[in-house]
C-alpha cells in the first residue's frame, strides 16, 4: 500500500482487474533470485507493531510493493528489507534506534539511493532519511549552509547561487544525491578532489549515536557534553587517538593514503587532524556510510564560485594521448579535468547535444576526450588559462576547426550535462539481461597514462568490454563492466577480475580501491589488502567504540565475509523495451510528482523487474500487480518530467499511460470514441456543470458538492469520476470575436480555457483567451479564432486515460482542421495552454497516418508564451511593474523548452520574479489532481513551503501568481491558496 493509504494493519489489496489486464503476461520460469512468499507477510512481524506504536502508520512500510521498491538502488546489489521506516524528526529516529537495539535488529540508512556499492542496502530495518529530513538554511550570507540529510545537493547549490557560493562536493549524481549521502560517502565529483570534499569543508554535524545519544558537534560545549553523556566512548576515542599517533608507521601510511582521493576504510586521519573527541567525530563520520552514527544535520563551509569560466571539450586520437595532458593541465590550475575513452564517448551517441564528431565515430575509432574548465573572477585569468591550454594540447589535440575553449555558458552547461549523465548512458548501452557495475579507483595523477592502459588490458583479459573515464585531475578513474549475475561463468570471471584489480591498484600503483563511491559491500572484502591488518584493526576499534552491538549498517564497510562483494548481485530481467535501459540510478526521483506518495519512476521499474523474476505468476506476482494499480499507474501524473531528468530519456510516464490504455475495458474505449466524435457537446456539458455548481454552491457549500462527487466516485469509480475541488471556477465566457481577414496567426484556444473561467479569487475575471486577443490587438498583430474550434481538443484527455481509439479519432480530426485553418501551414497556430501545445505539436504525431503526419510536419504550432514573448512583447507598451511575481513553470513548459519565455514575460511585469527551487510538476495533470487529490497535495508540498517562506519576507509592491496552463493554475491555487493565473493575463492587465 502507499504511504498515504497504509493503515496500522495493512490488508490484502483488492484484486485490480485493470492492472491484471494491463500487466497480463504468459507465465515464464521464475528467476533463481525471485523473492519468496515471506514478503507477503512482513507486516505480521511483532517488531513492526512496536514501530507502529512509535511512528505514524504511514511511516512504517511493510507492503509487498513498498519492500520491493526499496530493495534496489543504483548499485548492482539487491536486498529485501523486512520493514522500511520514515522517522519525521530526531526524537522519532532515537526511538526507532532504541527499539531496534532492544530487539537485536540491524538498521541501514537510505537517502537518495544513488550509492553505487551497496551501502544503502540491507535485509532488516531500512531507515529512509530523505522523506522527512529536508530542512535547509543559508547562513552568514552564504558562507555557510545548514542542511538536513534529505536535501538534494543541486537544490542546496541553487539556494547558494544568488550569494555566489557553492558546496565543495560536486558528484555527477548531484541532481538526485542528497546532502546526507554526499557526506556519508565522501562523494567528491569533478572539481572537489581532496581539497574541497566533505572532509575539508564540513563545519559541524548533529548526529545520533547507536546508543541514542544526540551530539551537536557545533555547540560551544560539545566536547564536555560528549564526555558527560558517553564517558566510555569519549575515553575510547582518546585512546585510539593516542595509540595511532604513537605508531609512526601507521601514521605515515594514513597520510600517504589520504594524500590522494580515498573512500576505502574509515577516515583514521581524523585522529591526526583533530584533538578533542567532539572535533574528531565529524571528520571520522565523513565517508562512514551510516555505520558509525546517524546524521541528522550538517553545517558546511561553502566556496566562492567564479562568475566567469572557460571550458574546453577536446578531442584526442586515443586515450593515451588524452591522459598525457592531464598533469600539465593540473599545473595551470584547471579546476576540472575529465577523461573519456572511446567506449564512454560512444555511449553519448544520439543524445541531445552530443557533438557531431562523437555521433560519427567509426567502428574502429580510438578517439578520446578531455573536458576541462577554469573558473575565475576576472578575464585576465581566463586569458592565461586559454593560452596555456592551447600550448599544452596543441601537439596532440585533433583540430575541429573551431576555438579550443568557450566562455559561452549554455555550451559549457551542455558539455557538463553530457559528462554528468555518462554513468546512465553507459548503463543504457549494456547487453540485455546484464547489470552495470562501476568501479572507482585512484592512482597518482602523474601515472594516469599507464594506469588507463593497464585497466583497459585487464578488462579485455577477463572478457569485459567496459568503458574508462573519470576525474583525471585527481587520478580518479571510473570504469564499467556488464555482468549477468545468473551466469556462473561470467560471475567467476568477475571474481578473477576483482582479485587482479586489487593487485594492480594496491601493489603496482599504491593507489586507492575506492576514490569517491565508498566502500559499501563491493570493496569490503578487500580493505585488508589495501590497508593492512594494523590499520583495519584500528578501524574495528573505531566501529566497536561507536557501535558496540553492530546495530548500524550490518554487512556494510567492515565485513569479514570474503563473498560479500559477490552475494546479492541483482539480475536484470527484460521488461518493457522502453524501460530496459534503466540502471536504477534514481536521477528521475526528485522531479517525480508521486515521490512523496507512492512509487517513483525508478521504483515502478524495480517492481516490474520483480514481476518478471516471479515469472509473472504466483502469489507474489499477483500481489505486486494488484498493488501496482494505485502505487504505479493511477498515481503517475504522466507528465514525462522523468524523461527530462533521465540522461537516456526514459519516459516512465509514457509507459504508465500505455498500461492505462491496456487496462481500459472495451466499454470505456467505446465511451472514449463517442466523446471524440461529440466533444462539442462534452464542452457544453462541462460548462453547464460548472454553472450549476456556481449556482448551488451558496446553498449547499463545498461540503455538499464534495458529497455529491464522492457518491459519483463510488458509483462510477475513482479513476473516472473526479472529486470536487473547492477552487474550481465558474464557466468560461464565450470566446471574443476575431476576423480571419488579415490574420497573422491562428489562435487555438484550448478546451480547458473554453470550459474553465478565471479564478474565483481573481481581482477581475479575465481569461487567458480574452487576454491574448486583447494583447494581440494592443500590439498591432491580428489573430483569428476559427469558428469551428469548439469541438476540437489536443487529445490529452484521451491520451492520459488510455482511451486510444478516441484519441486516434480526435488526432485525425484536429489535424485536418489545423491544416485548413493555417492555410496548409502558412499561418502559425498559437495555443494558449502549454500541455495542449505539447499535445498538438508532439503527442498526436504518433497517432496520425502517413499522409496526415506529413502535413503535421509542415505546421507551425507555437505556445502562446513563446509567441507573446517574441512577437507581441516588443510592440506592447511598457508594463507597470508589480513588486513580485511567483511563477510555477509546468512540466510541459520544461518539455517544450519555453520556461525561459515564462520568466521573460514575468520579468516584463514585475520587479522580482520568484521561481521556487523545488518547483516540479503539480500533478494536477488534467483531471488527475481531482481523481487523486492526495497526489497534488504531496507533489507540491516542497514548492508550497518555499512560496510561503518567500511571502513571509518583505515585498516592495503588489504580488501576483502566474503560470501558463489552466489546470496547473487550479492545482497550484488548491495547494497554496493563492489565485494563480496565466502570465498572459498578468501582462494584459499591466499593459493597459
Amino acid at each position: 500500500m502507499s504511504a498515504v493509504t497504509s493503515t496500522s494493519t495493512p490488508s490484502t489489496p483488492p484484486v485490480s482487474r485493470r492492472a491484471r489486464r494491463a500487466l497480463g503476461h504468459a507465465p515464464t520460469p521464475p528467476a533463481p533470485d525471485a523473492l519468496g512468499t515471506q514478503v507477503l507477510s512482513a507486516g505480521e512481524d511483532s517488531f513492526v507493531a512496536e514501530l507502529r506504536r512509535l511512528l505514524a502508520a504511514e511511516d512504517v512500510l511493510t507492503s509487498t510493493s513498498d519492500l520491493v521498491r526499496y530493495s534496489s538502488d543504483a548499485s548492482p546489489y539487491r536486498m529485501l528489507p523486512r520493514v522500511v521506516v520514515r522517522p519525521r524528526d530526531t526524537e522519532q529516529l532515537v526511538a526507532v534506534l532504541a527499539a531496534a537495539r532492544l530487539a537485536g535488529r540491524g538498521v541501514t540508512f537510505r537517502a537518495g539511493g544513488t550509492s553505487l556499492n551497496g551501502q544503502s542496502q540491507g535485509d532488516d530495518v531500512m531507515i529512509d532519511m530523505r522523506e522527512h529530513f529536508r530542512d535547509i538554511e543559508v547562513l552568514d550570507e552564504g558562507a555557510r549552509l545548514r542542511s538536513q540529510p534529505g536535501v538534494i545537493l543541486f537544490r542546496a547549490n541553487a539556494l547558494l547561487a544568488p550569494k555566489g557560493r557553492v558546496l565543495g562536493p560536486d558528484p555527477a549524481s548531484g541532481s538526485a544525491a542528497t546532502i546526507g549521502g554526499v557526506f556519508a560517502n565522501n562523494a567528491s565529483g569533478m572539481t572537489a578532489g581532496t581539497r574541497y570534499n566533505s572532509y575539508t569543508t564540513i563545519d559541524a554535524v548533529t548526529l545520533v549515536l547507536a546508543s541514542g545519544t544526540v551530539v551537536d558537534t557545533g555547540a560551544a560545549d560539545a566536547d564536555e557534553r560528549l564526555r558527560d553523556a558517553e564517558p566510555d566512548l569519549y575515553a575510547a576515542l582518546e585512546t585510539i587517538r593516542d595509540d595511532l599517533r604513537a605508531d609512526e608507521g601507521l601514521t605515515a601510511l594514513i597520510r600517504r593514503k589520504f594524500s590522494i582521493k580515498n573512500t576505502s576504510g574509515y577516515r583514521l586521519d581524523a585522529f591526526l587532524d583533530a584533538e578533542r573527541p567532539a572535533d574528531i567525530l565529524p571528520l571520522l563520520l565523513v565517508g562512514s556510510e551510516g555505520t558509525l552514527a546517524a546524521i541528522v544535520e550538517t553545517t558546511w563551509r561553502t566556496l566562492e564560485t567564479g562568475p566567469r569560466r572557460s571550458t574546453a571539450f577536446l578531442r584526442f586520437p586515443d586515450v593515451t594521448a588524452a591522459a598525457a595532458v592531464v598533469a600539465p593541465l593540473n599545473g595551470v590550475e584547471a579546476q576540472a579535468v575529465e577523461l573519456m575513452d572511446t567506449a564512454s564517448l560512444r555511449s553519448l551517441q544520439g543524445r541531445v547535444g552530443t557533438p557531431q564528431w562523437i555521433n560519427d565515430l567509426a567502428p574502429d575509432a580510438t578517439d578520446a576526450a578531455i573536458l576541462t574548465e577554469r573558473r575565475a573572477t576576472d578575464d585576465a585569468t581566463l586569458d592565461r588559462f586559454e593560452t596555456d591550454v592551447a600550448h599544452i594540447v596543441g601537439a596532440t589535440v585533433i583540430d575541429m576547426g573551431e576555438p579550443l575553449t568557450t566562455r559561452e555558458a549554455g555550451r559549457a552547461a551542455l558539455y557538463w550535462r553530457l559528462r554528468s549523465g555518462m554513468l546512465p548512458s553507459i548503463g543504457a548501452s549494456r547487453p540485455a539481461g546484464t547489470a552495470l557495475i562501476t568501479e572507482d579507483v585512484v592512482v597518482p595523477p602523474e601515472r594516469l597514462p599507464e594506469a588507463v592502459g593497464d585497466l583497459q588490458a585487464l578488462l579485455v583479459k577477463h572478457g569485459f568490454l567496459g568503458a574508462v573515464n573519470g576525474h583525471a585531475s585527481a587520478g580518479n578513474l571510473h570504469f564499467y563492466l556488464y555482468l549477468d549475475a545468473t551466469d556462473e561463468e561470467r560471475l567467476s570471471a568477475y571474481r578473477a577480475f576483482m582479485e587482479e584489480l586489487v593487485d594492480l591498484i594496491v601493489d603496482r600503483y599504491d593507489g586507492s580501491l575506492k576514490g569517491e563511491h565508498g566502500t559499501g559491500r563491493n570493496m569490503a572484502p578487500f580493505i585488508v589488502r589495501e590497508w593492512g591488518t594494523d590499520a583495519v584493526a584500528m578501524m574495528w576499534r573505531v566501529k566497536r567504540a561507536l557501535d558496540p552491538t553492530g546495530l548500524l549498517g550490518p554487512g556494510v564497510f567492515l565485513n569479514e565475509d570474503p563473498e560479500a562483494a559477490f552475494d546479492g548481485l541483482k539480475s536484470m530481467p527484460a521488461i518493457h523495451p522502453h524501460l530496459n535501459p534503466c540502471i536504477e540510478c534514481g536521477f528521475c526521483e526528485p522531479v517525480c510528482p508521486s515521490r512523496h506518495l507512492t512509487a517513483t519512476p525508478r521504483q515502478r521499474i524495480v517492481l516490474q523487474r520483480e514481476l518478471a523474476r516471479q515469472g509473472h505468476t504466483g502469489p507474489v506476482a499477483e500481489r505486486i500487480i494488484d498493488e501496482y494499480a494505485y502505487e504505479a499507474v493511477d498515481t503517475c501524473a504522466g507528465d514525462s518530467s522523468c524523461s527530462i531528468a533521465c540522461p537516456v530519456d526514459i519516459d516512465t510516464g509514457r509507459v504508465m499511460k500505455e498500461l492505462r490504455r491496456d487496462g481500459v475495458p472495451a466499454l470505456a474505449q467505446r465511451v472514449g470514441v463517442t466523446l471524440a466524435k461529440h466533444w462539442g457537446i462534452a464542452e457544453i456539458a462541462g460548462r453547464s456543470a460548472l454553472f450549476a455548481a456556481k449556482a448551488i454552491r451558496p446553498v449547499i457549500g463545498d461540503r455538499g458538492l464534495s458529497a455529491i462527487t464522492s457518491l459519483g466516485r463510488r458509483i462510477g469509480g475513482e479513476e473516472l469520476v473526479p472529486s470536487w475541488v473547492a477552487e474550481l471556477p465558474g464557466p468560461a465566457p464565450a470566446l471574443p470575436p476575431t476576423e480571419r481577414a488579415g490574420a497573422e496567426a491562428v489562435f487555438f484556444a484550448a478546451c480547458i480555457n473554453r470550459i474553465f473561467g478565471a479564478s474565483r479569487a481573481a481581482s477581475e475575471p479575465t481569461t487567458v483567451s480574452e487576454a491574448f486577443v486583447a494583447l494581440a490587438a494592443r500590439a498591432g498583430h491580428a489573430i483569428w479564432i476559427p469558428d469551428d474550434l469548439a469541438s476540437m481538443c489536443c487529445g490529452t484527455v484521451w491520451h492520459s486515460k488510455g482511451l486510444e481509439e478516441g484519441n486516434v479519432i480526435m488526432a485525425a480530426e484536429v489535424l485536418d482542421r489545423m491544416w485548413r485553418w493555417s492555410d496548409a501551414g502558412r499561418l502559425p497556430i498559437i495555443v494558449d495552454a502549454s500541455s495542449c501545445t505539447l499535445g498538438l505539436a508532439h503527442d498526436i504525431a504518433e497517432l496520425l497516418d502517413p499522409e496526415r503526419l506529413a502535413k503535421h510536419r509542415k505546421l507551425q504550432i507555437v505556445d502562446v508564451l513563446r509567441y507573446t514573448n517574441e512577437v507581441l512583447l516588443p510592440d506592447l507598451p511598457q508594463a507597470r511593474k508589480l513588486g513580485l511575481t511567483v511563477l510555477h513553470p509546468t512540466c510541459s513548459m520544461n518539455t517544450l523548452g519555453i520556461t525561459g519565455d515564462l520568466r521573460a514575460l514575468a520579468g516584463a511585469v514585475s520587479q522580482e520574479v520568484f521561481v521556487p527551487i523545488s518547483a516540479t510538476c503539480c500533478a494536477f495533470a488534467g483531471d488527475r489532481g481531482m481523481l487523486h487529490p492526495e497526489l497534488t497535495a504531496t507533489a507540491t508540498q516542497e514548492e508550497v513551503a518555499q512560496v510561503e517562506a518567500r511571502l513571509a519576507e518583505p515585498v516592495a509592491g503588489q504580488v501576483s501568481f502566474a503560470s501558463g496552463n489552466r489546470t496547473c493554475e487550479l492545482g497550484m491555487e488548491h495547494a497554496t491558496g493563492q489565485p494563480y493565473e496565466s502570465i498572459i493575463v498578468t501582462l494584459e492587465r499591466q499593459t493597459r
